[in-house]
């Protein structure tokens, strides 16, 4: 183990000295512009590719099921193990040494099925592999674009068994190669039309990753425009409702009208009636076409009740305008604070 240990120190110190080596040979003949270096993390990006995902929840159903049916051997040995050490002192010589044999020849084939599926060159790990070549195949044709298209230099792999003892966020690209990946898939399922404007969208994205500025940028912008559509949809709601209640009164009133001019008298109006009568005892007279009818008791109710909703959304509006004109107040001293920066940095 203490040999291994040490092969693999020196083979890590022999490709750091040759990275080191290849740094310098390319520093030494572009003295003009700075090696660029970049770095992804390839277990990063295949758990964000839906593909992958599928079918790596396949494989682990499959090796959820194999380990069932080891565990289920175990139990059965265990058992066979427990029965022999119970009947041991009833049993002959020959029948013990028969059990015996029986019991490790069902724990020799446990042991190979589980290395069947679980060992180093097992099922599990083929089919591993078999999985993710595909989508590595991907990653590294992705990657090969962006080195030729952003001049990068180097492009390690974090997950790889080289070690990053540091590693600046602001050097990942596999944001970027994910993007890559699904604007692939993508792509096959546009028109022409549609196509035109994904490539737009996408040099918008690439300007993007080269600025970060313009990412922080574009961070605001889509807030404001989230807390704008928010704002907008909550006034079609306010209107919904205001409409809602505008029509439920012309529906009441012209019903109280149809109610007159036939010389009956509305629902509304019989329900206070009666309970009027059932209080005092006393019957109340039907109203004149002169008179408007009463108002029911659960009509004022809901009145007051959409008032309250209503007063209860206005301020609920007037908080968020208000936190949205902070929001915009703090983004322009900030945005103003960085100008002041950038101008005692140029001077």
């Amino acid at each position: 183990m203490v040999k291994n240990f040490e092969i693999k120190y020196c083979m890590r110190k022999q490709f750091l000295f040759i990275f080191l080596a290849l740094i310098v040979a390319n520093t030494s003949k572009a003295q003009t512009r700075s090696t660029r270096i970049g770095y992804i993390d390839m277990e990063y990006i295949l758990e964000n590719v839906s593909d992958y995902k599928e079918a790596k929840s396949q494989l682990d159903l499959k090796a959820t099921k194999w380990k069932q049916e080891i565990e289920t051997k175990k139990l059965e040995i265990n058992k066979l193990k427990e029965n022999l050490k119970t009947e041991k002192a009833l049993l002959t010589k020959e029948l013990i040494e028969e059990r015996e044999t029986e019991i490790k020849f069902l724990e020799n084939e446990m042991l190979d099925y589980q290395q069947k599926q679980f060992g180093v060159d097992g099922n599990l790990m083929h089919q591993k592999a078999a999985l993710a070549k595909p989508i590595q195949d991907q990653v590294f044709t992705a990657v090969q674009d962006i080195a030729e298209a952003k001049n990068y230099d180097f492009i390690f792999d974090k997950s790889s068994d080289l070690t990053m003892l540091f590693s600046a966020k602001r050097f990942d690209i596999s944001d970027q190669v994910i993007r890559i990946l699904n604007r692939t898939e993508k792509r096959e399922q546009l028109s022409k039309k549609q196509l035109k404007e994904q490539e737009a969208k996408e040099n918008l994205e690439n300007e993007i990753d080269e600025n970060p500025a313009m990412a922080e940028r574009q961070k605001a912008l889509d807030a404001r425009k989230a807390a704008r559509e928010k704002l907008v949809a909550d006034r079609k709601l306010e209107q919904e409702a205001k409409r809602k209640e505008y029509e439920e009164k012309r529906n009441a009133i012209a019903a109280e009208k149809a109610a007159r001019k036939n010389g009956t008298v509305s629902e509304s109006a019989k329900s206070t009636e009666a309970i009027k009568t059932e209080t005092t005892g006393i019957p109340v007279s039907a109203p004149t076409t002169t008179e408007p009818a009463t108002t029911s008791q659960p009509a004022v109710n809901k009145a007051e009740e959409r008032q309250k909703l209503y007063e209860q959304r206005k301020k609920e509006l007037e908080e968020r305008k208000k936190k949205i004109l902070e929001e915009r107040e703090a983004a322009k001293k900030a945005k103003e604070a960085e100008t002041q920066k950038t101008n005692t940095t140029n001077n």
